[in-house]
């Protein structure tokens, strides 16, 4: 497990774990709204081809905001990328238009959900693939999203603003799966679900993944849910990776244990009851 230390994360290549060549590569990435508030302070990390890892950190530490610097987002909120690259695919997308990083292979599936409410399940999905030029490949991918989805075959033809919460959330998923992305962007998939729902949807991600070989990067605030699913792991504060491990070692880390799973030095805890976080210094030695 590494403890990042920001003024060098991402340049000394020595220090940096041995993966094949990297899908996504951040490298010292800033990012400012309005021209004047930075949120990302110099972030570096990578995503291995066909790997799950996930984001962790407390609200506000810039995940999200990660996630929209990739998909290209970030103008729809007054956001640019002021320094560093983003790397998809050996190209640079950073200030790229967001509809041509989906022609690219990168979807993001916002928090949220969002879909079309006036539009049935199958019309949500054929929007989907809007940037595809397969037309005729597209009919057979709505079929093998409802195979991925048996709940969505069920009301394909029902509006989406009919559906329940976590049918709403597989309609998105299923809406990010007709581009056939190389890279899925998953931003917060369990907010406001059932367990048993949260438990189906992420067992389908898994099965897409393996089945699929699509890359996924995951902010996820169930920490062990999200540790669960993927290979690798980074924690995130003030705008900064501060911690970086494979699944298992974050899932033993002390810190980790304590504010993200719920698990301490006295048992159980919730870190909605801890009134200050303290961060640890040794994090950012």
């Amino acid at each position: 497990m590494n403890v990042r230390e920001p003024a060098q994360a991402a340049s000394d290549p020595a220090d940096r774990r041995q993966v094949p060549a990297p899908l996504l590569r951040l490298n010292n990435v800033e990012v400012r709204y309005d021209e004047v508030i930075l949120v990302l302070r110099g972030l570096s990390l990578e995503v291995a081809e066909g790997q799950v890892a996930a984001l962790l950190g407390a609200n506000g530490a810039g995940k999200t905001t990660t996630l929209k610097a990739i998909s290209g987002l970030l103008h729809v909120e007054d956001g640019e990328v002021a320094d560093g690259t983003i790397v998809f695919a050996g190209e640079e997308i950073q200030g790229t238009a967001a509809h041509r990083i989906v022609e690219k292979g990168v979807f993001q599936v916002l928090e949220g959900r969002r879909v079309f409410e006036h539009l049935t399940v199958r019309e949500n999905l054929i929007a989907g693939a809007y940037t595809r030029r397969d037309r005729s490949a597209v009919e057979a991918d709505v079929e093998r999203v409802f195979g991925w989805f048996p709940r969505l075959a069920e009301r394909r033809r029902q509006t989406a603003g009919h559906l329940s919460g976590g049918e709403q959330q597989m309609l998105a998923m299923g809406r990010a799966l007709m581009a056939r992305p190389r890279l899925l962007l998953l931003d917060e998939p369990s907010l406001g679900l059932a367990p048993i729902l949260v438990e189906s949807i992420f067992e389908i991600l898994e099965r897409i993944n393996r089945e699929e070989g699509t890359t996924i990067l995951l902010v996820e605030q169930n920490a062990r849910l999200a540790l669960s699913v993927a290979s690798y792991g980074y924690v995130m504060e003030s705008g900064r990776v501060v911690l970086e491990g494979t699944a298992a070692e974050l899932r033993d880390n002390e810190d980790v244990k304590e504010f993200y799973l719920g698990l301490g030095d006295s048992g159980r805890r919730s870190y909605r009851d801890v009134k200050h976080y303290r961060r640890r210094k040794r994090w950012l030695s």
